[in-house]
């Protein structure tokens, strides 16, 4: 380069000898700007391209919730099974996020509950777990009949004790229900504790007289000794030609021990040539068991 004159002294260009708005983009080399060029927090959002922040440029653990629009994680967002126990607050799922198949679409129980299953109840709006051996019972829960099937003289059957048979009847059906009754040599075994009804029947036969025709439920505490209970007679008019009468009792019992607590049926006959009578297709000597509830 010419001069005229003395030629200028070589200096170094700083940044006041250029005036403002004189470097353009243009005059600046692609890559030439790097970051220890950058001021700290000189970068301002509006210089940043809308998506031009990728997952690769966002370090781990970097976003925390105060980042998030308030609504902004649908479920969409949420992996499959992510949501756990620990995840849910203390009384935040209500009735109305209960489906109505909650019970209908559960596993049955085809079978009367164990004592120790259990139930949800409201205690005055508190849910609470009860045991079915809480709340079963009531109703009749047991029902059983048994007949004497032949025929018999005596002036005392103490106990009666032969020719014993569950009603069979089939047209129709004598009605059973619960766990049935057992006799052996006439005394009577309960099958579980509770309130029972038991109704003796007696039908008697005689051509000629009889003063009582007696019909007497007995029970044990001790599976030993007996005592009467219940007793009813009835008695037969002194006639030629067979007479027939029949005799009544019942009682209600409170069964706390089925081990020790038992009962039998006793005839006692005025007159021994008295036929007790009985039959097997039909009930004309006959006892009834019925468990009215718990003990």
């Amino acid at each position: 380069m010419s001069y005229i004159g003395k030629q200028p002294t070589k200096a170094p260009l700083t940044a006041s000898d250029i005036e403002d708005g004189i470097i353009t983009a243009a005059k600046i080399e692609d890559g030439a700007v790097v970051a220890a060029e950058i001021a700290s927090n000189a970068v301002t959002t509006a210089k940043i391209n809308a998506d031009a922040v990728t997952g690769a440029k966002i370090a781990d653990d970097a976003i925390n919730s105060e980042h998030y629009t308030d609504g902004s994680v649908d479920t969409a967002h949420i992996a499959d099974a992510n949501v756990t126990t620990a995840k849910i607050a203390d009384d935040a799922i209500t009735a109305a996020k209960i489906n109505n198949d909650i019970i209908s679409g559960t596993t049955e129980l085809a079978a009367e509950p164990a004592d120790t299953d259990e139930f949800l109840i409201s205690d005055a709006g508190t849910l609470k777990r009860i045991d079915y051996s809480h709340i079963k019972g009531g109703g009749i829960t047991m029902i059983d009949n048994w007949r004497l099937t032949t025929s018999f003289q005596t002036g005392d059957a103490n106990p009666i004790s032969s020719n014993l048979e569950r009603n069979d009847n089939s047209a129709p059906a004598f009605g059973y229900y619960g766990s049935q009754m057992s006799v052996s040599s006439g005394i009577w075994t309960f099958p579980s504790t509770g309130i029972y009804r038991i109704d003796a029947v007696a039908q008697f036969s005689l051509p000629g007289g009889n003063q009582y025709n007696g019909l007497n439920i007995m029970a044990t505490a001790n599976n030993s000794s007996y005592q009467t209970i219940t007793s009813n007679n009835n008695f037969i008019v002194n006639v030629t030609d067979p007479t027939y009468s029949q005799t009544i009792t019942n009682c209600m019992l409170d069964i706390t021990d089925t081990t020790n607590q038992k009962v039998k049926f006793r005839i006692v006959n005025q007159n021994s040539s008295a036929t007790v009578l009985g039959d097997s297709t039909y009930d004309s000597t006959f006892f009834r068991f019925t468990r009215l509830g718990d003990t």
